[in-house]
Order: structure tokens, then sequence, then C-alpha cells
């Protein structure tokens, strides 16, 4: 390592990507070895792995990536290396894995938060995303998990969206979208089902 190397890695340390990295090497620490409170950020600065973990912390930051430490744990889980954790496709995989089994209140602050935001930019209504906001947009904003099946199955505007998607914009929500295991799980839950359903319904989704 370079002499100003280590120097270099203390000075970014509260970096939203080292610190994101550093605490992946702790929970890596901590399931793996069963001894991350022996880890300090020294330890980290001068770890073989540095550099791995921080690409990947950057790379989390970077794609905004959903439930960061979940992410950590399901790739640990996998068992998938190290160097392939900021890999788009170890993302998407996580993703539709998430968005099956995640809160329900997690998904629905999630959408409200990406409706604020299109407001602001829009300058429309929160609640309209789905309805008027640009379609390759919202595809996209649904395959990147802001916006979750329990909300495009359970609002109206949802609906509408859906019904008027072409089979190329179908084709790629559908991983995230699965309806066939979505109606199976409104199924097995039908109380979450109602109560998205009533709280988006008030909000004008």
């Amino acid at each position: 390592m370079h002499s100003c190397e280590p120097r270099r890695r203390r000075m970014e340390k509260d970096e939203a990507g080292v610190r994101l990295g550093f605490n992946a090497y702790l929970k890596f620490y901590e399931l793996t070895q069963g001894s991350a409170k022996l880890k300090s950020f020294d330890d980290f600065a001068d770890s073989p792995y540095y550099k791995a973990f921080v690409k990947f912390g950057r790379y989390c930051v970077d794609i905004r990536a959903i439930n960061p430490e979940q992410f950590v744990r399901w790739v640990l889980k996998q068992n998938k290396k190290i160097d392939h954790w900021a890999k788009d496709t170890v993302y998407t995989e996580y993703l539709t894995d998430y968005l099956r089994v995640e809160n329900v209140n997690d998904a629905l602050a999630r959408a409200m938060e990406f409706g604020i935001d299109w407001a602001e930019k829009s300058g429309h209504p929160a609640e309209d995303c789905l309805r008027y906001g640009n379609t390759n947009a919202m595809v996209y904003a649904v395959s990147a998990g802001r916006i979750s099946p329990w909300i495009i199955y359970n609002s109206e505007s949802g609906q509408k969206f859906l019904s008027e998607l072409d089979a190329t914009q179908v084709a790629m929500i559908w991983p995230y979208i699965d309806a066939d295991f979505w109606m199976r799980k409104f199924k097995d839950y039908p109380a979450d089902q109602e109560y998205v359903k009533e709280i988006l319904e008030k909000a004008g989704w």
C-alpha cells in the first residue's frame, strides 16, 4: 500500500459510501466470524478488503439502494463473492426477493416519497405520478423498487398505469410485479391488502 493511502482512507471515513462499506465489513465479520465487536475503522482501513467494501458502499449510494443493511445480509446469506456485490445483476436479484417480503409500511412510505419528489419536479399533485407521469420514468421507478407491487395492484392509478403499458414495458417490470406471486400474497395477507387499499384511496392514488 502506498504510504499516503492509509491517510487518505482515514480522511474518507465520513463519506457516505465509506460508512456503508464499513458497516458491510462489520456485518461480514459478525455473520461469518461472529467477531465484529473487535473491529475498528483502523482495522477496516488496513484491510485487504477495504476497496471491495467501499466499492460496494459507493455503489449503494449511487443507485440509492433500498435497505442497504438488508442487501448486505442477503449477499452474505447467498454466498455472493464480494467482488460481485456491486453488480447490477446481483442487486436486481436482491431487489426482487426483497420486495416480496418487505414490510408493507416501508413499501407505502417509499411510494409516497417518490410521489413527493415527482410532484416537486413536475408541479403536479404527488398522487398523480402514476396517472400522468412519463410512462418510461414510471416503469423505471417500478424496476428500481420505488413503487412496489403493493401500490401498483391496490390503487386506481396503479391499475390505470398497468393497463396502458405496451408489451416491452410490461416485460421490463414483470420480474418485480409477477402477478401470480402477488395475487397469492394478497390472498394470504388480506388484512394487509385492505390496509394498503384504504391508505392509497385516502391519499388519492
